[in-house]
């Protein structure tokens, strides 16, 4: 993994593909979005002023992405204040070397791991193997993606492609390798998978030493990391261990206690479609007798100040990674989370990857187009990210990425042929002679009716090909609209 992308992966049209192919994904995810998205515009349908609470997250989060600089050495200096030790990390290598370095300190061979959408961006779980440190989910999605050396696919459930049975097959053949093995009358109820994966990691929580987490906010006035969760794992891993290292990505910051409030109030409902998460754990520094009695905060950039330069898309630091928006994506719940390639999937993902990777990679520059622009996730984005305006400009930018290139694109091949048509009055007569001809000759043979009366004149031939395999190309209409203009004088004014 490289800058939160699955090497090796295809770009996202083959990797669609493939997934629209498997029925019982297609199935699992219908299943699930559908569930998520009907409990949150239950719970979302009883505030009143969810649309007012939409607008002040954004506007706290975006206060703090104006001022960052200032707002994240307060940040540090409140932390220091506190007992805790920062560290700054410039890219993944940074912060997985850090994390590694504190545990071997401790002579740990092994963490317990809060769920973490920062630490998976990194690569951290394979990094620290690498260094022969075990790093242990122990998040319940977390934990049967790492049982069944599996990739995660979305953002708050990550397992949501598999089903019941298949957890309690992975159970039983991968607990009893890492740890305390599954129960041999172990079925495919939640309950009792619950209580297997409960038990499997109690031995964990109470051996280990070292703990990670993320922060789902850091507050910079004073110092204090937030995490929500909705099972009780992450209270443990904060809570047990003698050393917690918390990897923080430095968009998490907000300026005061008080902008927590709206934060708080939207992050619930819109991802789990709960009023209230069943826990919430923040912490500050290090507190004698009370918890970790060494805390390491790893603020990380990895690219974000390379996102927050883009006038367009630096709204995408705003996230709060709620999944909102990719239980809402009619392109999402066919596909999955892993055609897009990356720990961030959906429509988030399809703008987060390019704008912390840039669009030189041809599987992260296939993501702007993952999309059909409905514009569904900016409607439940409880920050209001304008997903669709940003997918667009980066579509340009991938354009602009090519301009260069010694073979030009098919596509850029067009546009030329284009506007050199279009720049000569003559030459546009003479391609609406041609494309009326064209369509003279399609209505003959009756090849420009589809059902509902919609015209299209079906496939283009050679490189046109791939264009219209998944869209209709219209039919060119016998008659211009110049040529009309001709034949009744003006319309007969």
């Amino acid at each position: 993994m490289t800058g939160g992308t699955f090497v090796g992966m295809p770009a996202f049209p083959e990797a669609a593909r493939a997934a629209l192919g498997d029925t019982q994904l297609r199935h699992n995810l219908a299943h699930a979005t559908h569930t998520i998205r009907d409990k949150r515009a239950r719970v979302v349908a009883e505030v009143e002023e969810w649309e007012e609470l939409r607008v002040a997250g954004t506007a706290v989060k975006e206060a703090a992405l104006r001022d960052l600089a200032t707002h994240l050495e307060q940040l540090e200096a409140s932390l220091t204040a506190r007992g805790a030790t920062v560290h700054w990390a410039r890219d993944a290598a940074e912060a997985c070397a850090i994390v590694a370095r504190v545990t071997h300190a401790h002579g740990a061979d092994e963490v317990v791991k809060v769920k973490s959408m920062a630490t998976a961006e990194i690569g951290l779980n394979e990094a620290l193997e690498a260094e022969g440190i075990a790093a242990w989910e122990t998040d319940l999605a977390e934990l049967i993606v790492q049982l069944g050396d599996d990739l995660p696919s979305h953002i708050l459930v990550p397992a949501i492609h598999r089903n019941r049975a298949e957890i309690r097959e992975i159970f039983r053949r991968r607990m009893g390798d890492v740890g305390r093995p599954a129960p041999d009358d172990l079925t495919d109820e939640p309950s009792v998978l619950a209580a297997a994966a409960r038990a499997h990691l109690r031995e964990k929580f109470l051996r280990a030493k070292v703990a990670v987490s993320g922060a789902n906010f850091a507050v910079a006035e004073t110092g204090t990391l937030v995490v929500v969760e909705s099972e009780g794992n992450g209270r443990m891993c904060l809570t047990l261990p003698e050393v917690l290292i918390s990897v923080v990505g430095i968009e998490k910051v907000v300026p005061t206690w008080r902008d927590l409030d709206p934060l708080l109030r939207l992050l619930p409902r819109s991802s789990t479609g709960e009023r209230m998460n069943p826990y919430t754990s923040m912490w500050s520094g290090v507190t004698p007798g009370d918890g970790p009695q060494e805390v390491h905060v790893v603020l990380i950039d990895n690219g974000r100040t390379r996102a927050l330069a883009d006038d367009v898309g630096r709204q995408a630091l705003r996230c709060i990674r709620c999944s909102a928006c990719l239980n809402v994506c009619p392109v999402y719940e066919r596909v999955g989370g892993h055609a897009y390639g990356s720990v961030y999937p959906g429509p988030i993902g399809a703008i987060l990857n390019p704008l912390l990777n840039g669009v030189s990679d041809p599987q992260t520059a296939s993501l702007p187009y993952a999309s059909s622009l409905c514009g569904a996730c900016f409607e439940v984005c409880p920050v209001r990210i304008d997903i669709p305006s940003v997918l667009v400009d980066q579509r340009a930018q991938v354009v602009d990425s090519h301009r260069g290139d010694a073979v030009p694109k098919p596509e850029a091949v067009a546009m030329r042929a284009t506007a050199w048509a279009f720049s000569d009055a003559r030459r546009l007569r003479w391609a609406h002679r041609a494309s009326g001809g064209a369509g003279r000759v399609l209505d003959r043979l009756g090849r420009t009716t589809l059902p509902g009366g919609r015209r299209a004149a079906g496939r283009l031939p050679g490189p046109g090909a791939a264009w219209t395999s998944a869209r209709d190309l219209p039919a060119p209409p016998a008659e211009s609209f110049r040529a009309w203009w001709q034949r009744t004088d003006g319309g007969r004014r």
